[in-house]
């Protein structure tokens, strides 16, 4: 089988021009990673330290309530949210909805700042309240 040398073997990103529903793509399957492990490994840590006892139970509570805890917290709940409403959005368009250029890209758009606006409520609230 001959290959045209001039003819790319696939789309490529000199091809494509990228654009927020690229970005959005990729997004997702990042944060459903980091909420398969980071997210699973803090769950798991959680759950041992309060049947452990009040000591272990402390000793992370101690952790979560540190900088890099309240960091960590903050990064799963806008991981959370970006994969929450980027699964929508795909669920929006596996009905055959949104998928003129224009409509794709603001609803991209509009994922991604819902997210960073519904993990900043969230965490305003939990340190107004604390």
């Amino acid at each position: 089988m001959h290959r045209n040398p001039a003819r790319p073997l696939a789309p490529h990103l000199t091809i494509w021009r990228w654009g927020p529903h690229m970005l959005l793509s990729i997004l997702i399957r990042i944060t459903g990673a980091g909420l398969a492990t980071v997210g699973a490994v803090t769950l798991v840590w959680w759950l041992v330290a309060a049947s452990t006892g009040a000591k272990a139970y402390e000793s992370f509570a101690d952790h979560a309530d540190n900088w890099y805890g309240v960091v960590v917290g903050v990064g799963l709940t806008w991981a959370f949210f970006q994969h929450m409403l980027g699964g929508i959005r795909h669920f929006v368009l596996d009905i055959g909805a949104g998928y003129e250029l224009s409509t794709n890209k603001r609803w991209s758009v509009i994922t991604m700042v819902a997210a960073i606006a519904l993990t900043a409520l969230l965490w305003a609230y939990i340190l107004m309240v604390k």
